[in-house]
């Protein structure tokens, strides 16, 4: 039977020898964004004969599509009284209700947080929250009043009341002790599920394509993306070396915040029209999910990840699984594929993005593809949910008393 001691406090005893986890997050579906997967692959992963996982979240215009992902986890989803907040009366009830052990919170700024608090004070029990990427510097500067307002009604003390503290990476962890959290620090990143090579199927030709090869950017549209940078840096190096045109082409797919990609449109549309406009060299898919989502990397040819901003992101994770070479600036956080040579490094200016193209569109065939499957290895050594699972079990086990001090903790 395990027992935890939160901040040297009391001791209390679990109910049973199987730590009943929850996961709380404002949505259970794509309108997550990147979280949509990761939340999602951690409550597996970390499901075993000595853990269950239940997830609670509220429901969202896509919540009933995207619940069969979940399966065969136990998800319950309520109907928000104030969506854009993530609030509904029915959040609290229904985790005092569930006898857990132990939540695990992902994001900030939302109600889910003000949910994590009360839980907590009603039943004694801890919490562990995961900032997912909320708390880096060029986050917090977005929005920064109404994050500022946040972090003095309930935010920071949500924060400073957790058990533990996630951070994806290194840097995370930097970033939460720049905010000034004092509490015990995990680093675990993200994981993604590695394809079987022997069970992919085929990529499919892209009627955009035109039988070019194919660069592509797949994520939110959001300024924090820097997508209007990689387009401008696109126009250069198409300039420099016009046989690129019939050669390459940018795909840009991903889910516009704010109506930010009609201003991407634009800013492609002028390019293209003054250029050549028999040939688009700027394709815009809209938002590709599930299947969909597979076959743009089947079928791209590199990954491009060129944010001022990020936590850790799957998206970089899932090219590589699917052995494809990456591009992407330090800001995703990710040095070990940079180190294993599995990503190029680039900047967040479009001259400095330009150069990254350059060599990448000048790499043979053969070199690109060598540079995938050191991705595809580092995923498998370092970023698999199965050991994903275990590291963040063991955090769980040391907070509720009954493990040793993980590797994982930092201090």
């Amino acid at each position: 039977m395990f027992r935890f001691a939160q901040h040297d406090s009391a001791i209390y005893e679990m109910s049973s020898n199987r730590i009943k986890i929850g996961f709380l997050v404002s949505s259970v579906s794509r309108e997550a964004g990147g979280l949509f997967q990761s939340v999602r692959g951690l409550a597996k992963a970390v499901t075993c004969a000595s853990a269950s996982a239940r997830v609670f979240g509220v429901s969202d215009e896509q919540s009933a599509v995207d619940l069969q992902d979940w399966q065969p986890l136990s998800v319950q989803t309520f109907r928000p009284q104030l969506p854009a907040w993530g609030y509904s009366n029915q959040l609290v009830p229904a985790l005092l209700g569930a006898d857990l052990d132990i939540l695990s919170t992902h994001g900030l700024w939302k109600y889910c947080s003000v949910v994590s608090q009360r839980w907590h004070l009603r039943t004694g029990r801890p919490y562990i929250v995961h900032p997912e990427g909320m708390l880096e510097s060029w986050a917090l500067r977005n929005a920064k009043w109404k994050k500022r307002i946040a972090a003095l009604l309930y935010e920071d003390r949500h924060l400073r009341g957790a058990a533990c503290l996630r951070a994806l990476c290194e840097a995370e962890a930097q970033s939460i002790r720049a905010y000034g959290m004092r509490n015990p620090i995990c680093v675990i990143p993200n994981g993604v599920d590695l394809p079987d090579r022997g069970e992919t199927p085929k990529a499919q030709p892209q009627v955009f394509a035109e039988n070019r090869k194919v660069l592509l950017y797949l994520g939110r549209l959001h300024p924090k993306k820097n997508v209007a940078n990689l387009i401008r840096a696109w126009k250069q190096i198409l300039n420099s070396h016009p046989s690129s045109r019939a050669s390459w082409v940018l795909a840009i797919a991903g889910w516009s915040q704010g109506g930010y990609e009609q201003k991407l449109k634009h800013l492609a549309g002028d390019f293209d029209t003054a250029a050549a406009p028999e040939l688009d060299s700027v394709a815009f898919l809209g938002p590709r999910f599930g299947m969909d989502k597979n076959e743009c990397y089947r079928a791209c040819d590199a990954f491009i990840m060129p944010s001022l901003s990020e936590g850790l992101p799957i998206t970089v994770l899932e090219a590589w699984a699917n052995a494809k070479p990456v591009l992407m600036t330090p800001e995703c956080n990710l040095p070990e594929g940079f180190a294993a040579g599995a990503a190029l490094q680039i900047g967040t200016s479009p001259g400095e993005i330009a150069a990254g193209l350059k060599q990448v569109i000048e790499m043979s065939d053969d070199d690109r593809r060598a540079m995938g499957n050191r991705g595809r290895n580092l995923v498998a050594t370092t970023f698999s949910w199965p050991r994903i699972g275990e590291q963040m079990r063991s955090v769980y086990e040391w907070v509720l008393g009954g493990g040793p001090l993980p590797e994982v903790i930092v201090k």
